[in-house]
């Protein structure tokens, strides 16, 4: 009896194993060479798989190649900020596609095809990280899908609407005027001085996103920022290699840090919204910030349907409140560092922004009428947008077999639509595609490209467009018009022109400006 025992543990375990390797086999080596297969009979190209890795490695040297060294001001930026996915296209031709481990991902540039994938979102999904510590950085809103994306949208939106934006004006101002009257200290006698001014913008965005989301101040922000400006680093590294299953649960050093870094930004985010629970079931008044008008419109949809459920939890909140943080601060700031950038580099266009900046504004403080009616600083946003838009590409999965145009894409591969790509394309946005013309943006953004041809989504496009897009748009144009109106600006003599993709395109080595006292 016991052999018998004995010999049905055994084969109960000898069949577990072979599931097992059955399912490693089918991941590692059958589902994408039957995905190469069927890419390569449409036409596309790219390299032959190589198991488990993929192009992984390629993909490491070649970004380490291309930001190991800086480039000229007038130099094309593609090669160095999306070096790998540059190389596969001039390689390959624009119907390619390359491995990240061993998923396939197809580079989309065809204008009308972007627009299919961004349109169907049901179908293309954001794409879901192998590795789970990126889970520990937010998961909020940009993560969902269909019915937790719905849910969540509607929650938010009221919180975005351009009545509560136009109260957060004053706040964006007072950050703003703080950094400035630092810089005005640093002047010499001369009228002058010189710094790299991106810690400084930094400072701005995260204090006016703590002031508009939290009705707090910047130093009680400035710990998150930092926090998750260190986490990300460490998730970045993490994902440059591929994921081995249960890794996350070893007590590596990174590994502790990210755990680390995760709880105490739970427990800053915690006590805020802690507080406002409780001034709200006191009965005050609720804080018109994006906090405060994420609660009340949580609330609200819960006690119009009878139901919890058709609200977002606690830990929800915090996972959206993370991401206010973070894409408030990045998303500006990089806007405003290559707006400074590329206005030293053209004073023609500095001197016309100036004008109309101190012409609508005056000496008065900003309000919303007079941001709106910055027009030539709107053009010159959008124009810095096109060159060096925040996010470099988009990624999405198929989530099911489906058709794009005359492709047939099968489930589990991604697409990735590169951004840079289609605002840098001289097909859609003529030969002159390459220069800086804030002009072209004169007749507003769907007329800005030679023959409508061209696409422009640095906030992405469709049902599923960045929900910040008006708050970004708002501070960036006061902060620009409040700078211009107090300074000029130079490039320094020590300015590196070195742009790299980190959380978004940042210049590596700092933005380090002449600034002159007007």
């Amino acid at each position: 009896m016991e052999v018998f025992a004995y010999q049905v543990i055994a084969s109960c375990l000898a069949i577990v194993l072979l599931s097992y390797t059955l399912k490693l086999l089918k991941w590692a080596y059958l589902r994408p060479k039957k995905q190469e297969r069927i890419l390569r009979e449409q036409g596309f190209k790219g390299n032959s798989y190589r198991l488990v890795y993929g192009d992984l490695k390629e993909m490491s040297e070649t970004i380490q190649d291309a930001t190991s060294k800086p480039i000229n001001l007038g130099d094309d930026i593609k090669p160095r900020v999306i070096a790998f996915v540059f190389k596969t296209v001039q390689k390959y031709g624009n119907e390619s596609f390359f491995w990240t481990g061993p998923q396939p991902v197809i580079i989309i540039t065809e204008v009308e095809l972007i627009k299919e994938v961004l349109a169907k979102y049901p179908v293309y999904h954001k794409v879901k990280e192998s590795n789970p510590l990126t889970k520990l950085f937010a998961r909020g809103l940009v993560n969902y899908e269909e019915d937790k994306w719905a849910k969540h949208r509607k929650i938010i939106n009221p919180a975005f609407h351009l009545d509560k934006l136009k109260l957060m004006v004053p706040a964006f101002h007072l950050s703003c005027d703080e950094v400035l009257k630092e810089w005005e200290k640093r002047v010499s006698r001369e009228g002058w001085c010189e710094f790299d001014v991106c810690p400084y913008l930094e400072s701005i965005t995260s204090d006016a996103i703590s002031r508009t989301a939290f009705g707090s101040s910047y130093k009680q922000g400035r710990r998150v920022f930092e926090l998750q400006l260190e986490q990300s680093a460490l998730i970045m590294k993490a994902m440059q290699s591929v994921y081995i299953p249960g890794s996350r649960f070893l007590p590596t050093k990174r590994n502790r840090r990210i755990k680390q870094i995760y709880e105490e930004v739970r427990s800053n985010i915690r006590g805020l919204i802690d507080k406002r629970i409780d001034a709200m079931k006191a009965g005050e008044a609720i804080d018109e910030d994006l906090l405060g008008l994420m609660l009340q419109s949580n609330l609200q949809e819960i006690e119009e349907n009878g139901n919890r459920k058709f609200g977002m939890t606690i830990d929800q909140v915090i996972e959206e409140c993370k991401l206010f943080y973070f894409a408030g601060q990045e998303t500006i700031s990089s806007l405003l560092v290559w707006s400074l950038i590329l206005l030293s580099r053209h004073p023609d266009w500095q001197a016309k922004a100036r004008e109309e900046a101190v012409r609508v504004l005056g000496e008065e403080n900003p309000t919303f009428d007079a941001i709106n009616r910055l027009k030539i600083v709107g053009m010159i946003l959008h124009e810095v947008l096109r060159h060096y838009p925040p996010v470099l590409a988009l990624e999405r999965s198929v989530s099911e077999e489906t058709q794009l145009g005359r492709l047939t894409l099968p489930a589990g591969v991604r697409v990735s639509l590169p951004i840079i790509l289609a605002q840098h394309d001289r097909r859609s946005w003529g030969e002159d595609a390459a220069e800086f013309d804030p002009g072209r943006f004169g007749e507003g953004v769907t007329n800005a490209a030679k023959g409508g041809g061209g696409f422009f989504f640095p906030f992405g496009w469709g049902p599923r467009i960045c929900i910040g897009l008006n708050f970004a748009m708002i501070e960036a144009k006061l902060v620009l018009a409040m700078m211009l109106r107090r300074f000029s600006f130079e490039l320094s003599p020590s300015y590196t022109h070195a742009p790299m993709a980190a959380l978004t395109t940042r210049p590596q080595h700092g933005a380090h400006l002449h600034l002159r006292k007007l």
